[in-house]
């Protein structure tokens, strides 16, 4: 395939990447495995987080830094640049209203020093946690990889020969946030010609309600590995009585000659290593053993992992295993040492009911976002423990990463916790359903199945948001989608995120569980909330008599301005979003009677940022949390019912400050309501 030098058509790069995911300095596609970079016997890291330059390309001149070759001196020395914090989205960093509203190239440059040692006897691997949306990379003027997708991991294995042990490394990383019909999420560029705008104005329009935020968002990490090394590790649990099984394949990567001549090579072969696995509880105690790249690890009286609120004590919550794989060599010296942190627990589902650990799961929870003031989408510790702490504050036990992958550390507070989740790829709002859209689609899904497959806290996979399913094309696209996931898992129910409606679906019949936003007395029959209850009840009605499938509503809600009253109630004030919520309330309890809804998620959270609009304040108001996570009068009202439900549904104690402890829903049955 080929494209322009210096690319400045995005359609073009993104079919490029589409193609041929990452891509190294060599040319051979990277395959490996996605193993999060940590620390052992064997292995170390280093982080390369900190304040990178970074400047961006003139906005009708986006080829300029690969005209001047920008990746082969210090960023400073090609003009002016600003100070950038990483991991961060960079739109509201700064004071410029072009660096917030920039589409196209941004370019970044720090310096970094290498350990001497890992010149001698390790891989030397570059790792980025997600950088939106298009990424190239260069170290020391080489370049060294590419990326297209901005929510998953890549990396790639440096090369000694361009490495330097004795003086400081330059690593480059140019950005580009354009969208287009072939990437998902999706975009298009507009531009106009009319005289009374500037020369050369377009805009990069997106039909998704959330800020097309852009930068390196996550943890960049160098680290090391032995030459030969674990490369992948797959589980999977069962529960046979008081008996935990865990199923493990551990994968080995051997070394190169070609790529390391100087190594040292303790393994050539497979003849040359044997694995061992055990598995430790939380005090390091040995509870299993095992030896071989495959087998099973048979845990007595195991300690499963249980969803928050689903055990009375909440350090109990969220129990998780530690599985520690050693690699050895002849001798029996060790070669690689890798800790995953697994937990024990099963899923099942019929066509009513959701089971985990063989007891009936109810979702109740959040859409959310990963979106924080001035950080944007960047990963930020103190926000990521701040939202656990409000979602267990409310009762909640599950959210959907709507509507991409989330960052791994939230993956890891969420399997800690006990937080279920419903792991959403960023295919949000897709239109066009064409063979160039479906090869992107499934290869982000195999990236994300391969990054989360191990986590317990995982326990549905949702394949799009929003799709125009409608379409006759949809019928034939999801079909594929859905099967490539099945087959990348068996372990998880597949879903799929609607609002069209029941009648006029093509892709609910894919589907194991289907989920359903709506939003009655709100865009439609604006302020009428009388309206809701038979409505939500009808449709969700019609859905579960057609499909024959459990059903989730994942999205309901109303923007509401902190802080804005009015009586009798009205749209946009907080007393509105409280009988807004009531009346869905009672269409869900109706509906859990009849045995036809497993789960309920109010959209959204928190306040998010939007891009800018006539129908949005600054932003999308329908969180229940401000955007700097102080309550509305709805988070109490929720935090009433998620409770209330916790207490009836599995016992779990009532907090001793709920506000008002009488039942703010009822138990009628359909044919009352």
């Amino acid at each position: 395939m080929m494209c322009p030098r210096y690319v400045s058509n995005l359609l073009c790069v993104s079919l490029i990447l589409m193609f041929f995911g990452t891509r190294s300095s060599s040319g051979q596609q990277n395959t490996g495995g996605i193993l999060f970079p940590q620390e052992s016997e064997t292995r170390e890291r280093k982080s390369l987080d900190g304040i990178w330059n970074f400047r961006i390309s003139p906005r009708n001149d986006p080829d300029l830094g690969f005209r001047l070759e920008w990746y082969n001196r210090p960023l400073d020395q090609n003009g002016h640049v600003e100070l950038m914090p990483v991991p961060s989205s960079y739109n509201d960093i700064t004071q410029s209203k072009l660096i917030r509203d920039h589409v196209g190239w941004a370019w970044y440059d720090r310096e970094f020093r290498i350990p001497k040692d890992w010149f001698s006897n390790q891989r030397i691997w570059l790792r980025f946690g997600g950088v939106n949306y298009h990424a190239i990379v260069w170290v020391n003027g080489i370049k060294v990889l590419e990326h297209s997708g901005g929510h998953l991991p890549f990396l790639a294995e440096l090369s000694t020969e361009y490495l330097s042990a004795q003086s400081t490394n330059r690593i480059t990383v140019a950005v580009n946030n354009t969208l287009s019909s072939v990437t998902i999420p999706q975009g298009r560029i507009v531009r106009q010609s009319a005289s009374r705008y500037p020369v050369g104005y377009f805009t990069l329009d997106y039909a998704f309600d959330f800020f097309n935020y852009a930068g390196i968002h996550r943890t960049v990490y160098l680290y090391s590995t032995p030459v030969s090394h674990i490369d992948d590790i797959k589980v999977t649990t069962d529960v046979q009585g008081s008996e935990g099984l865990v199923s493990y394949f551990v994968d080995i990567s051997q070394s190169n000659p070609r790529q390391h001549p100087n190594a040292i090579r303790k393994i050539s072969t497979k003849q040359d290593f044997r694995v061992s696995v055990r598995l430790e509880d939380k005090a390091g105690v040995s509870v299993a053993t095992s030896s071989g790249e495959s087998g099973v690890l048979r845990v007595t009286n195991a300690k499963l992992w249980w969803p928050f609120t689903m055990v009375s004590d909440d350090s109990n919550a969220g129990y998780r295993y530690t599985l520690v794989a050693i690699v050895l060599d002849a001798l029996g010296q060790q070669v690689d040492v890798y800790r995953l942190k697994i937990g024990i627990r099963t899923v099942k589902w019929n066509t009513n009911t959701f089971f985990i650990n063989d007891r009936p799961f109810y979702f109740r929870g959040f859409g959310r976002h990963e979106d924080f003031n001035i950080r944007g989408k960047g990963i930020d510790p103190v926000m990521l423990v701040k939202d656990h702490n409000l979602v267990k504050w409310t009762g909640a036990n599950s959210y959907r990463t709507s509507h991409y992958p989330y960052s791994e550390e939230i993956m890891d507070l969420t399997d800690e916790l006990g937080i279920v989740i419903i792991d959403e790829i960023s295919a949000v709002s897709i239109d066009g359903f064409g063979p160039e859209l479906l090869a992107t689609h499934k290869s982000q899904l195999t990236q994300l199945i391969h990054r989360d497959k191990n986590r317990p806290s995982v326990v549905m996979w949702s394949v799009s948001n929003e799709p125009q399913s409608q379409k006759p094309e949809a019928g034939p696209y999801f079909k594929e989608v859905f099967a490539l996931t099945k087959s990348l898992d068996s372990t998880r129910p597949v879903t799929i995120v609607l609002n069209q409606q029941w009648s006029q679906d093509k892709s609910a019949q894919y589907a194991d569980i289907i989920c359903i936003n709506r939003y009655y007395a709100w865009y439609s029959d604006t302020g009428h909330t009388e309206v809701i209850t038979n409505s939500v009840i009808q449709d969700v009605n019609n859905w579960v008599n057609k499909f024959n499938r459990p059903l989730i509503i994942s999205e309901y809600g109303s923007d509401t301005v902190a802080g804005l009253h009015m009586s009798p109630d009205f749209v946009f004030t907080e007393e509105f979003q409280i009988e807004y919520l009531k009346e869905h309330f009672k269409a869900f309890d109706a509906l859990r009677q009849n045995g036809t809804l497993i789960g309920e998620m109010i959209w959204n959270f928190a306040d998010f940022m939007t891009v800018q609009g006539i129908t949005r304040i600054v932003g999308n108001r329908k969180g229940v949390f401000t955007r700097d996570r102080q309550p509305k009068a709805s988070a109490h009202l929720l935090r009433t019912r998620y409770h209330l439900l916790a207490n009836e549904l599995e016992k779990y104690p009532l907090p001793t400050d709920l506000r008002n402890l009488i039942p703010i829903y009822g138990k009628k049955s359909r044919t009352e309501l």
